[in-house]
């Protein structure tokens, strides 16, 4: 479960998924933010431009009647005179006593304001409530600092629960931007996705040997040019293999025709050598020498036709299997026994009797002789012949000790006309014993395995028992 899940998580459409969705995160949070941020300044400048016209409007409404220098009751005539109404007013070491303090004004403000012509103002934090102040100093209508400064205090908490809501709106928007973002990544990947999935059951049918598949092109983008890519490739795919599989069937034709025609004068020509051979001791030397070379060439030739006519029923389909009950370690014996193979020092057999199956004997007669015959051309004794039963098989084992199979040639042994030393090409097999055993052990539904040792070579032979 796990697997499938990491094998999901790592396929194209999560990483659409979560590509589409934190570009529409982003996209949807920066608008948010610069919304916030807009709005935000757009109320903190409304309400300080307000409350700095409104004063300044009224310091100059009421400045005429104000006479320099200024007594205590004319500054706290003056504060009561102006809105909002905690309004401080300060003469050097006079100041109204206003609801505003002279302390709760901030100090950087003040100094700001005693250095400065032009009105002032700072937004601050007191304890978690934010407050807006505005410093004026006042000049005279001359224009010449009349020592009075003034300040304001604004407080700003319903701005602040203003932009509050306006911080929670920003980040809803964005939480609710999440599932719209994932079911457009999920429709857009959807959209990518369709033609791959096509073209994934195209191209596994195609290695399945449909050749004739085929993708409807759609539109003219990238998708569907691979799409069309795609269709001409399977095309020419298809026109190759139609050309190779023609010419190998006409080769596999001529292979079973001439053999086929060459059974009868081969048999007319084994007769002829069997009778040079009984007479060879009556001929001159030279002509029994070659009388002998002769009938040693017949029959080699006469072996690789068979094998040839055997191969070519395999590759018609027409190869049959007739089962019987057998005594397998009997039949074995049988097989070695009717080449001439005995157990001695140089082959060595392992067949315990009572292990039965039901298996083609003509057929295990053929891979036997063909495993074992193999073995004691081409290895070294002793050559091991064990026999034994695993689950529901049989299990034939063929050990050589001699040099063993190389390994570039290891992977191809099965292969038709293979053989371990090129040099070899006159050596009595044909080259095809190990492909026709083969065919024969997966008629039975079967399989023979090679490998070596290290100190030989090995074949394994495990045929299903099928016992009734």
């Amino acid at each position: 479960m796990n697997q499938r899940i990491l094998s999901w998580l790592a396929g194209l459409r999560p990483r659409l998924v979560a590509a589409f969705a934190v570009i529409m995160i982003v996209g949807a949070t920066a608008a948010a933010g610069a919304s916030y941020v807009s709005a935000r300044r757009a109320i903190l400048e409304g309400i300080q431009d307000q409350t700095m016209l409104k004063l300044r409007d009224q310091i100059s409404a009421y400045l005429p009647t104000v006479s320099l220098p200024p007594t205590a009751g004319t500054i706290d005539a003056f504060a009561s005179a102006l809105k909002p109404s905690n309004a401080l007013v300060v003469y050097h070491d006079l100041h109204s006593s206003s609801s505003l303090s002279l302390d709760a004004v901030p100090a950087e403000l003040r100094h700001v304001v005693a250095t400065s012509t032009h009105i002032q103002f700072q937004r601050v934090d007191a304890h978690g409530f934010p407050q807006f102040f505005v410093g004026v100093p006042v000049q005279t209508a001359a224009g010449d600092p009349s020592g009075l400064e003034i300040y304001a205090m604004v407080p700003l908490d319903e701005q602040q629960d203003a932009i509050d809501a306006l911080a929670r709106n920003a980040w809803l928007y964005s939480a609710l931007a999440l599932p719209f973002a994932v079911a457009v990544a999920l429709l857009a990947a959807r959209q990518v996705l369709r033609p791959v999935r096509a073209l994934n059951t195209a191209a596994s049918q195609l290695g399945r040997g449909r050749l004739d598949v085929r993708l409807r092109v759609k539109g003219s983008d990238e998708l569907a040019q691979l799409v069309t890519t795609f269709n001409n490739t399977a095309a020419e795919l298809e026109r190759t293999v139609g050309t190779l599989r023609s010419m190998e069937a006409d080769a596999r034709r001529f292979v079973a025709d001439v053999s086929h025609e060459l059974r009868t004068p081969l048999a007319a020509m084994n007769a002829v050598t069997d009778v040079l051979d009984e007479d060879a001791e009556q001929l001159p030397p030279d002509t029994a020498v070659a009388a002998r070379l002769v009938s040693a060439e017949t029959r080699r030739l006469t072996r690789l036709v068979q094998d040839l006519i055997e191969i070519s029923r395999f590759d018609a389909g027409r190869a049959e299997l007739r089962r019987e009950e057998l005594d397998v370690a009997a039949a074995i014996t049988d097989s070695l026994a009717a080449r001439g193979w005995e157990a001695g020092a140089d082959l060595v057999a392992d067949l315990p009797p009572g292990i039965g199956a039901r298996l083609d004997r003509r057929r295990l007669d053929i891979v036997v002789a063909n495993l074992v015959g193999n073995a004691l051309r081409h290895g070294a004794p002793p050559v091991e012949v064990v026999l034994r039963e695993a689950g529901g098989a049989v299990v034939l084992t063929v050990t050589d000790h001699g040099p063993g199979i190389p390994d570039n040639v290891l992977p191809r042994v099965f292969d038709r006309f293979t053989k371990a030393d090129t040099a070899r090409a006159r050596s009595e097999g044909s080259g095809l014993g190990l492909s026709i055993a083969r065919e024969n052990a997966r008629l039975h539904g079967g399989d023979i395995v090679a490998g070596n040792t290290g100190t030989g070579a090995r074949f394994e032979l495990r045929l299903p028992r099928e016992v009734r």
